[in-house]
């Protein structure tokens, strides 16, 4: 199963593409790990502008997108012309659940990505726990559920 709703001629693919039971996208995630840029707010930006490109570019409506950095983990949901800031997260309280040294060494790009597919991927299957961290606001936004029995792609 292959996310093909999203129209890329022109638009790079998301790091994360998370798909709900039926094989329809319901999250993208752009992910900043090391290198990073030197100006982590303008690195954020263009993130964000990229994420809105997706979702414009995306022949069904892609309901959430996430925005992951070394600091922060950001869910925002998407209307089809908005995209809205929902929650906001320690990127190191959530993945030290699946990395204990997140805050001992440098976490790269590709790392970050897989560290992040790994939380998306709890809430799809449970693969490592039944209570993924930060469950209850990815329940109470509704995008738990919308994960329940998906599956992720890189």
């Amino acid at each position: 199963m292959q996310a093909t709703n999203l129209e890329l001629q022109d638009v790079e693919r998301p790091d994360v593409v998370a798909l709900d039971k039926d094989g329809k996208i319901v999250l993208i995630v752009e992910a900043q790990g090391f290198p990073f840029d030197s100006n982590p707010k303008k690195t954020k930006e263009n993130s964000i502008l990229r994420i809105i490109d997706y979702l414009e570019a995306s022949k069904d409506l892609i309901p959430f997108a996430m925005f992951v950095d070394l600091k922060n983990i950001l869910v925002f949901q998407w209307d089809g012309y908005n995209l809205s800031e929902l929650l906001s997260f320690n990127t190191s309280d959530v993945l030290s659940y699946y990395e204990p040294e997140f805050n001992q060494k440098q976490i790269f790009n590709l790392y970050l990505t897989g560290l992040i597919e790994a939380w998306i991927s709890d809430f799809c299957y449970y693969w490592k726990s039944e209570i993924p961290p930060a469950s209850k606001e990815i329940a109470e936004i509704g995008l738990s559920q919308l994960l329940k029995g998906g599956i992720t792609q890189p």
